[in-house]
């Protein structure tokens, strides 16, 4: 007598809280931040950059990344932070931002790197409403990481208006 196989059923991931994202942490300023680990293209340690005439404050230059120029942001200065002298533990995160004109590289500097999170998405809290305009924002969450809480950033909110299509350096003073 021949069986029949009963279809298997599909597995159920349950609800969206089993949904995850990884992040990659990092310093700046005592605080410490998150971005998505899928828009990191490489960390580099510091290496001197070309400055350049007329660029906004929290730009500390321009630096060759095999063969394309990229802007390095200090993100101590683009959120207003006490500067710092770079040493051996600061680092460029070079990232991938989104903005209407496309994908742009640039690199943030920071003072150091600390590790990569799976972040579940039920865990990420809203951003608190402080008064001011959260639509621009470019803190996409907050998330409990062993004890402290990491604020996730929007790579494209903070960087992706204010980059241009030159071909020279990229106008990051929108």
């Amino acid at each position: 007598m021949p069986t029949t196989a009963s279809p298997i059923a599909p597995v159920s991931k349950g609800p969206l809280e089993t949904l995850s994202a990884q992040y990659l942490t990092f310093i700046c300023a005592n605080e410490e931040y998150g971005v998505d680990i899928l828009r990191v293209q490489e960390i580099r340690g510091w290496s001197a950059v070309t400055q350049m005439p007329e660029l906004p404050p929290d730009v500390k230059g321009v630096m060759n990344l095999r063969g394309a120029i990229i802007p390095v942001v200090d993100l101590r200065a683009r959120f207003g932070l006490e500067a710092r002298l770079v040493d051996a533990s600061t680092v460029v995160i070079v990232l991938k931002v989104q903005n209407e004109l496309g994908e742009k590289t640039v690199g943030i500097c920071v003072d150091g790197v600390s590790d990569v999170h799976n972040v579940a998405a039920h865990a990420i809290m809203a951003t608190p409403d402080v008064g001011g305009c959260t639509e621009n924002h470019c803190i996409s969450g907050l998330v409990t990481l062993d004890g402290k809480t990491v604020m996730l950033l929007n790579i494209d909110r903070l960087f992706g208006l204010r980059l241009s299509a030159t071909s020279h350096a990229p106008d990051l003073n929108g």
